[in-house]
């Protein structure tokens, strides 16, 4: 298995990433599934369709007057319209990476960085928010790996605590 590249996320105003990938609706409809064979993809869409991206697509999302909005999608998927999209389907906590890389890890979102800001969404609300500081932290980088499996890489310990 391969690293994942993250999600892009604006957050005051400047964009970052999210060392997470929140799901989309099943049948929304301005989510349309596009067949990469028959549209012409930019240069830069060959990573969403690799090993570095399990889930064919990478969005945008934006964090905006205390709500959680996807705003573009790239890849398998493509958000129909102009306006940014209510993410009220969501509930679950975003993990944001801030300062340098400290622990690479070749599994899903497993990489470790200096601070982690974690922000729990419900039903498309924040709700609250927590940096994470990893810098004084041992990291054990096979259970890192294991956690990191598909199906597990959005699941963080401490999530479950608030």
């Amino acid at each position: 298995m391969t690293a994942q590249i993250h999600e892009r996320l604006i957050l005051d105003e400047r964009e970052t990433s999210m060392a997470f990938c929140p799901p989309l609706p099943d049948q929304h409809p301005r989510i349309i599934e596009i067949d990469p064979d028959k549209t012409d993809l930019e240069d830069s869409d060959f990573i969403l369709f690799s090993t570095a991206c399990w889930r064919n697509y990478q969005g945008t999302w934006e964090i905006k007057d205390g709500k959680f909005y996807l705003v573009d999608l790239r890849g398998r998927f493509r958000l129909q319209g102009k306006e940014p999209l209510l993410a009220d389907w969501f509930s679950g906590v975003l993990r944001i990476p801030r300062g340098e890389m400290l622990q690479y890890v070749h599994m899903g979102f497993g990489s470790v960085f200096e601070e982690e800001v974690h922000i729990k969404i419900e039903g498309g609300n924040v709700v609250a928010s927590r940096v994470i500081d990893n810098r004084a932290k041992k990291q054990d980088e096979l259970a890192l790996t294991w956690r990191n499996l598909p199906g597990g890489e959005n699941r963080f310990p401490g999530d479950d605590q608030w």
